[in-house]
């Protein structure tokens, strides 16, 4: 059965599409929704998924109180619906009585600039203490920042609330968000995007900025005889003419755009500052000079090579950042091979020519990294994009997932389930070189997860209304819906995290009978319009 659009189907048939998409995504009954024109048929009604993916933010640095704010005077106001749910979150006990060293205080909007915290691999299963979650000042708090950035004691246990990221409570308020959801595996930025688009960080091996297979211990954890190993840190894609001048990896294997690739489905992925400065030429590589100040007045170069995950797949990377030939062929084959500047994405809006999947970073100013950005340049960033998404014609049949790489070692009081283990010299979870003591996916090592408690909303027609989600997921639960909406259920293989992924389905009615209406909001407060 194919779903129709919405004028043209009653209410019995919407119910029944909608079970039969649930049912599929589940892993039971098949189904499919029209797709767009030249796009493969959809097993839901969602035609266009937009994945936000912010930067270094826990569950609880953003979440902990929600849904309730002191509001003082002079900062964004928030004031939660009287049905909403609470979360597990920061209780009065972890407030005032927190097992660590420090307790947990309020950070204000004018607060909004803070030290960066130290999000090592190693360093959070220490922080984790055993599952105690009782060790982040010792092993993952950091302090040495300076002016305009805030630094002050036990900084690591410190969160924000509804005044000062009003945009993401409103956004919780009106649509579906999770309290269960991890970072697939521990560490910083680029395990985490490569765990998005593909769930492996095994298969990474070190290469010189010259292109010379070399063997370097930050590019991979652990390798191989043949150099073969797990990324477990930040070091620069190798096929990107704008990554640094030390350490570069490439990954082997396959990711979400090869699979989208061969059923012929049209995806991007969206990033500031990817568009060159200075175009490459056959004797020079391209340039990526752009930047921005943030609020505290410092300029910040947009483009971040380790944040684009698909630069270090030789199949997927634009090496030289050129521009797609023509708007059309923007989420498609062409010289760009889906990587894009973010402006790409806006073209293709106005346009209506929005991939079926697209991949957002914004410009490093703006991506919430503490110590470069911070929550309100971030806001400014998620709500002009929201209010343009929902502002466009395929809004209707669009999903936005809000979602994070890793936790920037911020404290959260919450450990998740360990579904895959590691024993290595840079474990240590549970015991020195131990992250539980079972077999591991593929048998590869430095993959031990699920990591951190981090952020997970879901803003669409279909999104639950004012919801909570418990269902455990993870960033490969972005993944493997993708796969089951798009690609039948195709799994990316070789020990990827998608085999284990919880659905996000928990946060959605696709029946569509009840579609949420747009919320509008505005970019600097954070608080709605009235429109």
């Amino acid at each position: 059965m194919k779903y129709r659009s919405r004028r043209r189907r009653g209410a019995v048939l919407a119910s029944v599409a909608g079970l039969a998409a649930l049912a599929l995504l589940g892993g039971t009954t098949p189904s499919q929704a029209a797709p767009s024109a030249g796009e493969p048929a959809t097993a839901t009604p969602i035609k266009h998924l937009v994945v936000i993916f912010g930067e270094n933010v826990s569950f609880d640095h953003y979440f902990g109180t929600y849904p309730h704010a002191p509001n003082p005077q002079g900062e964004p106001g928030f004031h939660a619906k009287a049905d909403t749910a609470g979360v597990n979150g920061l209780n009065a006990a972890l407030l005032t009585h927190n097992p660590n060293s420090a307790q947990p205080q309020r950070l204000a909007p004018s607060e909004a600039l803070t030290c960066d915290q130290d999000h090592g691999y190693t360093a959070e299963q220490q922080a984790f203490d055993h599952g105690l979650m009782d060790k982040f000042v010792q092993y993952t708090d950091s302090e040495s920042c300076t002016a305009p950035n805030v630094s002050k004691p036990g900084l690591v246990m410190d969160y924000f609330d509804g005044n000062t990221v009003t945009g993401l409570w409103n956004y919780a308020q009106h649509y579906a968000m999770s309290d269960n959801s991890y970072g697939t595996v521990f560490g910083p930025s680029t395990p985490g995007a490569l765990d998005l688009v593909s769930g492996q960080t095994h298969g990474g091996y070190a290469v010189t900025p010259a292109g010379t297979r070399t063997t370097d211990p930050y590019v991979v954890a652990s390798p191989d005889s043949n150099g073969v190993g797990t990324v477990i840190n930040d070091p620069d894609p190798a096929y990107d003419d704008c990554a640094n001048t030390r350490n570069h990896a490439v990954m082997t294997g396959q990711n979400i755009g090869d699979l989208l690739n061969a059923r012929g489905v049209s995806w991007g992925w969206f990033q500031g500052g990817f568009r060159p400065t200075v175009e490459a030429t056959a004797t020079s590589k391209a340039v990526c000079g752009s930047a921005h100040q943030n609020i505290g007045g410092v300029s910040v170069t947009d483009y971040s090579p380790h944040h684009e995950p698909f630069e270090y797949y030789q199949s997927t990377a634009n090496p030289h950042h050129l521009a797609p030939s023509s708007l059309a062929a923007i989420g498609h084959n062409d010289r760009a091979n889906h990587q894009y500047d973010l402006r790409d994405l806006r073209s293709a809006l106005s346009t209506g020519n929005l991939p079926a999947v697209s991949f957002l970073k914004a410009a490093e100013y703006q991506d919430g990294h503490a110590g470069y950005s911070d929550p309100l340049d971030e806001q400014h960033f998620v709500v002009n994009t929201l209010n343009q998404l929902q502002s466009s014609k395929e809004w209707k049949s669009t999903a936005v997932v809000l979602a994070y790489d890793d936790s920037d070692g911020w404290y959260d009081h919450q450990q998740g389930p360990i579904v895959n283990d590691s024993q290595s010299a840079d474990d240590a979870l549970s015991g020195p070189g131990m992250c539980g003591g079972n077999a591991s996916l593929g048998g590869y090592q430095e993959r031990c997860g699920y990591g951190p408690r981090l952020p997970l909303l879901v803003l669409s027609p279909y999104a639950r209304r004012n919801y909570v989600d418990h269902t455990i997921t993870d960033q490969t639960s972005i993944l493997r819906f993708v796969e089951d909406n798009w690609l039948a259920g195709r799994r990316i293989g070789d020990g990827s995290y998608d085999s284990l992924a919880g659905s996000l389905t928990g946060m959605l009615d696709l029946t569509g009978r009840h579609p949420t209406q747009a919320l509008y909001l505005a970019p600097s407060t954070g608080e709605p319009l009235h429109r």
